[in-house]
């Protein structure tokens, strides 16, 4: 099966692929034919924009620009996990992944399959594998259904928390929580203390 996978992303499909949150639907984000391969199948309206998954710090410093400087400390108590950072994107980042906004969302799912497969392939875009609208695929065998069997795709429903990343918008001058997930406030500050947050 890892075979067909990687021939599928390989040749700008589409496959359905576990994390710790939900299942996620992901393509090769740097091919535009694969990403809007993504959105048809999703029935995802354009201007909803994509994060990057990646697979390093790295990765991520080469698709934004103006930093935090805490960034580093973040990305090595946290990724990979269930954290979506939001940055200001660099003109590397394809319009066609963030819909033209100045800001990206980097993942970095813990599944050591899905992130081998990021590793291999660059980064790779994944929103949760349901139909735009419904509720995010936490189990392989009704995502199939959902899709009309037109999707392949690694199965592992125990890995899966169930619970959405935190999204986390690192752009202000003071950091934000725009999506409460299994991670919060109390948990990062915990590790950088030197972090200051919007007040709610």
């Amino acid at each position: 099966m890892m075979e067909k996978i990687k021939h599928e992303l390989e040749n700008g499909g589409a496959v359905v692929l576990p994390t710790e949150t939900v299942y996620g639907l992901f393509a090769k984000a740097l091919d535009k034919k694969a990403v809007d391969h993504v959105y048809q199948l999703k029935c995802r309206p354009r201007d909803k924009a994509l994060n990057l998954n990646v697979a390093s710090l790295d990765d991520i410093l080469n698709f934004s620009k103006n930093q935090p400087t805490y960034l580093q400390q973040l990305v090595e108590s946290f990724l990979p996990g269930p954290l979506t950072i939001i940055l200001e994107a660099n003109d590397r980042v394809p319009y066609w992944v963030n819909s033209e906004l100045a800001t990206v969302g980097f993942r970095m799912p813990s599944h050591p399959v899905t992130l081998d497969l990021i590793r291999e392939f660059g980064p790779l875009i994944g929103p949760s594998a349901n139909i735009s609208g419904h509720a995010s695929g936490v189990s392989f065998k009704e995502i199939l259904k959902d899709f009309d069997q037109e999707v392949l795709g690694l199965e592992d429903d125990n890995f899966l928390k169930g619970k959405d990343s935190t999204i986390l918008d690192l752009t202000g001058k003071k950091a934000k929580i725009i999506r409460q997930g299994s991670i919060t406030q109390e948990d990062i500050l915990a590790k950088l203390p030197e972090i200051s947050f919007e007040e709610v």
